[in-house]
């Protein structure tokens, strides 16, 4: 499974973007999705996870209410929509696919990882 996140950048507080993650290898639409992200000097965290048909949907308390995620499986990608964007929403952020259909939370759920894309928000 190969995983090809892009869409960072670097923003101004209160700024939006849009990460989106192409994936490819297996069947898409038959597994869950993930976002998780590592700021400097910090573990790697959850941000967002989504279930096999987009129809259940779970977020960190941290960017609940400003992050949005979702699918296309025709498209074989996730995106996740930033809004609000604050300092501390700066990382890398990583796509994930875990190996079931559930919208796994916990990073040891996941097999599979892209290569991240660096989203940086000045104040």
């Amino acid at each position: 499974v190969q995983l090809q996140a892009s869409g960072g950048g670097l923003v101004q507080a209160g700024g939006s973007l849009r990460l989106s993650c192409a994936a490819s290898g297996r069947t898409f639409a038959s597994y869950g999705m993930g976002w998780f992200r590592q700021a400097p000097g910090k573990e790697r965290e959850f941000v967002a996870a989504i279930s096999w048909s987009g129809g259940t949907t779970y977020y960190a308390n941290s960017v609940k209410g400003r992050f949005t995620i979702s699918r296309d499986n025709a498209k074989n990608t996730v995106y996740l929509q930033m809004n609000s964007l604050e300092p501390e929403d700066t990382a890398v952020y990583y796509c994930a696919a875990p190996r079931s259909k559930m919208a796994n939370t916990k990073a040891y759920e996941y097999d599979y990882w892209g290569q991240g894309t660096q989203v940086t928000v000045s104040s």
